[in-house]
């Protein structure tokens, strides 16, 4: 779902057809700055990527005429919406229903309060990449279209991912149901829930994105959803609590929320807030299930208090 950052900028993950009727989505994090007047998006949460990644592609709010539903005109992607943009359609992808509404609904706005400006948007966009010339210089190709400028940057050859942090990651949406699922599905174990998330590293406190399971009697994580391996194991009767980090103004991460178990604190970061409290709950509820209902309640109680969910572990 989009959600909004510290800035005041609507923010999330959409796949969005970057060639025109090529039918090939790509996900991408975007963001809608209203005070800038642009709508931008990422390989990744910028937060995930290298000090001074440039974004992948841009459109000014000033030249989009409308968004709507275009689940009709695109029968095969499932929850699309278009972006009209002149002569230019953009198509994207949301994560279902209610984020395509919400999408739809926070660009139509963005787009009524933006007052047209006869302002060449190529001369500024070239502006702002002389000003980072001391950067890292990334290729750009902008088109104009019926008055319209799009830039967007130049995908090089055999393009599959983003390296974040010396690590591949892939460009497309993680399939509800990964490979290595299927090859354990005559284990005894129930997948609660399954996505990725961003986790802060034991040693060197850096950050990588993970493709977490979680499951009745334990949340494993690995390094893409595509490995049968998981790189750590979190037995659940382990975990004193699972809440939502304070610590999330200081260490200046949006959705952040912690795994407190006997040896180490898991700060792991969700792509949304209603994917953080999905997660917190989840983890909380199976916590519940595996302690049984008589004795959680007796010695295991939990509480919810706006964002906060609390697990006060038992001794026996």
């Amino acid at each position: 779902m989009p959600y909004v950052d510290r800035q005041n900028r609507i923010c999330g993950f959409l796949d969005i057809e970057e060639l025109e009727n090529s039918g090939k989505f790509l996900r991408r994090y975007f963001i809608l700055d209203t005070q800038q007047g642009s709508l931008v998006w990422y390989m990744d949460n910028p937060q995930n990527l290298p000090v001074g990644a440039k974004h992948v592609g841009s459109l000014s709010l000033t030249y989009i005429s409308k968004v709507s539903d275009a689940t009709k005109q695109r029968p095969k992607a499932e929850y699309c919406f278009v972006i009209n943009a002149g002569m230019r359609k953009f198509f994207l992808q949301a994560n279902d229903q209610q984020d395509l509404v919400e999408w739809v609904n926070a660009l139509n706005n963005a787009t009524k309060i933006t007052v047209p400006k006869s302002s060449d948007a190529v001369h500024s966009e070239s502006q702002r990449l002389a000003s980072n010339g001391n950067k890292k210089q990334v290729p750009y190709k902008t088109e104009i279209i019926a008055g319209v400028a799009v830039v967007t940057q130049t995908q090089q050859d055999g393009e599959v991912g983003h390296s974040v942090g010396g690590e591949k990651v892939g460009l497309r949406k993680a399939q509800n149901h990964p490979p290595y699922l299927h090859s354990r599905a005559g284990q005894d174990q129930t997948i609660i829930k399954a996505g990725y998330c961003v986790k802060q590293g034991a040693l060197m406190k850096n950050w990588k994105r993970r493709y977490f399971v979680l499951e009745q009697n334990s949340m494993s994580y690995f390094k893409s959803d595509l490995e049968k391996d998981p790189l750590r194991i979190i037995l659940l009767k382990e975990v004193h609590k699972v809440q939502d980090c304070k610590h999330g103004e200081i260490m200046l991460r949006d959705n952040l929320f912690e795994v407190v178990t006997t040896s180490r604190t898991f700060y792991v970061q969700a792509d949304s807030p209603e994917e953080m409290h999905s997660w917190i709950k989840a983890i909380s509820g199976a916590i519940v299930a595996q302690r049984g209902p008589g004795r959680s309640a007796a010695s295991c109680p939990n509480t919810y208090l706006g964002r906060l969910y609390l697990f006060l572990p038992f001794f026996l």
